[in-house]
């Protein structure tokens, strides 16, 4: 996956089309990420004696990776990332509009 916990995104599809946040956790393997104030849900709970008050509690739910593209900080553009290694071997994310290291 190639967008990482504190990035910054740019929602491209969905209710919240156009908003930008910053990534709170990526979960890989189901291919999804929390954002800050993006995609919130209403959860209707039942009151769990004093450890939880009952009603609807508004909460964030986490997106697709396929619906938000990353934000190149150099050019402040929504960019795809490629992939490139350093001399030391070591592999870096590229933004392929500025071909500026991300990482």
């Amino acid at each position: 996956m190639k967008i990482r916990k504190n990035d910054t995104v740019l929602v491209i599809a969905g209710k919240d089309k156009g908003k930008k946040g910053k990534v709170r956790s990526a979960h890989p393997k189901d291919g999804r990420v929390l954002v800050e104030g993006i995609n919130f849900i209403k959860r209707h709970t039942k009151a769990m004696r004093q450890v939880r008050q009952a009603g609807i509690i508004e909460r964030e739910e986490a997106i697709d990776v396929s619906n938000v593209m990353l934000l190149c900080s150099k050019c402040n553009h929504p960019a795809r990332v490629g992939f490139h290694f350093l001399e030391g071997g070591k592999k870096v994310r590229v933004c392929q509009a500025c071909h500026e290291v991300i990482d």
